[in-house]
């Protein structure tokens, strides 16, 4: 358990990104519909690519590149919905303003996972140590912006501790204990794998998802969602796929002929 405050300080970082993450997403929900909100959150998965470049001077073949390509093409296809009744030209016609947000959260996104990773990785204490470090400033800085809510709010509903935990139920603790089991999970991916890695299983779990919520929610399944289902399993191939396994070389030169 490394305690030198020259490295837990570097915990502050990621905390302050997250922090202007999570609110640069409710604002880009008030421009966009849920729908343009997912398409344009894709665009994380080629700025993570970007980013595990230039940060983590991580190489990447023009095959995975391809495929980082392809995946973000595939969850995009897949969420894509036909005009129906609606005038296709309203497809995509949110404000400006929504879609700088859109790309500015897939780049803060990135920025902040890619910055964890090297965290993680940087040195071999206990992954429960480096989320405690991590969380504790995540704490204080949420807790130090709900203090700015209140003196803004010339504390018109009381003290932010006193409704912390207004409208919680059961329902509400589940997610909350998903959400804590989600990031250990996402943790261990950090430190014993990578971004890219953590980009197809968030990227697989939306799909399946999406297919589970055919049968169980009655959605209609598209035509769409089959080809996007289609394409990010040829992303993962390609990916995760050895090089030398995609063409079969000769096993001996053949003779030259004299």
């Amino acid at each position: 358990m490394t305690k030198e405050w020259k490295s837990v300080r570097l915990y502050l970082v990621p905390s302050v990104i997250y922090l202007i993450h999570n609110n640069v997403q409710f604002a880009t929900l008030t421009y966009v519909d849920p729908s343009t909100y997912q398409i344009l959150g894709n665009l994380k998965i080629v700025t993570t690519g970007i980013l595990f470049r230039l940060v983590l001077k991580r190489k990447l073949s023009n095959l995975q590149w391809m495929a980082i390509i392809l995946l973000a093409v595939g969850t995009t296809t897949s969420q894509v919905k036909g005009c129906g009744d609606a005038p296709c030209d309203s497809v995509f016609s949110a404000p400006f303003q929504g879609y700088m947000l859109g790309i500015l959260s897939a780049c803060l996104s990135a920025l902040a996972g890619v910055y964890t990773e090297y965290l993680m990785k940087k040195n071999s204490d206990s992954l429960y140590w480096q989320n405690v470090q991590l969380y504790t400033f995540g704490v204080i800085f949420n807790m130090g912006w709900l203090v700015y809510g209140d003196f803004k709010a010339g504390f018109e509903m009381g003290p932010w501790w006193q409704r912390l935990f207004n409208g919680y139920s059961i329902t509400t603790w589940i997610v909350v204990f998903n959400l804590g089991s989600t990031g250990l999970l996402v943790s261990w991916l950090m430190k014993y794998s990578d971004n890219i890695v953590k980009v197809y299983s968030t990227s697989m779990a939306m799909l399946l998802t999406m297919v589970l919520s055919v049968y169980l929610f009655n959605v209609r399944a598209t035509v769409q969602l089959f080809l996007g289902i289609v394409i990010c399993i040829i992303s993962l191939q390609m990916y995760f796929m050895p090089v030398h396994t995609l063409v079969e070389l000769p096993q001996t030169l053949p003779a030259t002929a004299k």
